[in-house]
């Protein structure tokens, strides 16, 4: 019994760690075939093939990258997450405004909403420069009397500070209609975006809306 153990001995240890042993096998930039029972330095570049000792292939390891070649290809990874993030954003964005614009109804109201701040501003501003109007005449009315002569301090003090307002209040109601413009040529663009939605466009297929600084009315 002792000596049939120790005979097979022997073939066990051949058919342990190097039968199970795999081969790397490549094709140099030279062309040559190469084979060995590691990694091959030469090959680094480019594809090995992992083999059993059959022969079978077991795996296929691809070329180790550059630094250059990862940097590459993490930017092209990169941009393939943003890419896929805006994606699903612009989605989201498509089914929200449905959702808050099932119909042009509603997003004429929203319109509507929206310029009624602006509206009100600007007729604020008109019904100020009125008054500003109106007190101004008795100013202009005292500083006739000063025809040729310098005006008091307190006459020129109340014109330049009527001047100031009526410049100022101008200049809003140039403010508040490029305002109202801004408003309108947002919902302008959004509506025939919403148009496009209404009429089975996908949600997401659109591109993105003109860049403007949203505009949202009272809830």
């Amino acid at each position: 019994m002792l000596l049939l153990l120790a005979a097979a001995l022997p073939c066990a240890a051949q058919q342990g760690p190097a039968a199970s042993t795999a081969i790397y096998s490549c094709v140099d930039a030279s062309g040559r075939r190469l084979t060995s029972d590691r990694p091959i330095a030469e090959c680094t570049t480019r594809e090995q093939r992992l083999l059993n000792r059959d022969g079978s292939l077991r795996a296929i390891i691809p070329p180790t990258l550059t630094a250059e070649e990862r940097a590459e290809k993490e930017a092209r990874l990169r941009a393939a997450e943003a890419a896929r993030v805006a994606q699903a954003d612009a989605v989201r964005r498509d089914r929200n405004l449905l959702a808050r614009y099932p119909n042009e109804a509603s997003h004429n109201r929203a319109r509507e909403a929206a310029l009624d701040t602006a509206r009100a501003a600007a007729k604020s501003s008109e019904e100020r420069l009125r008054g500003l109007t109106a007190e101004r005449k008795p100013l202009l009315d005292e500083a006739e009397f000063y025809q040729g002569k310098p005006l008091p301090a307190k006459l020129r003090s109340a014109l330049d500070a009527n001047d100031a307002a009526v410049e100022a209040q101008r200049a809003a109601m140039v403010n508040q209609q490029a305002e109202m413009a801004r408003i309108n040529a947002f919902y302008d663009a959004e509506l025939e975006r919403l148009r496009r939605l209404w009429s089975g466009a996908p949600a997401g297929s659109l591109g993105p809306l003109p860049v403007t600084s949203s505009v949202r009315g009272p809830k």
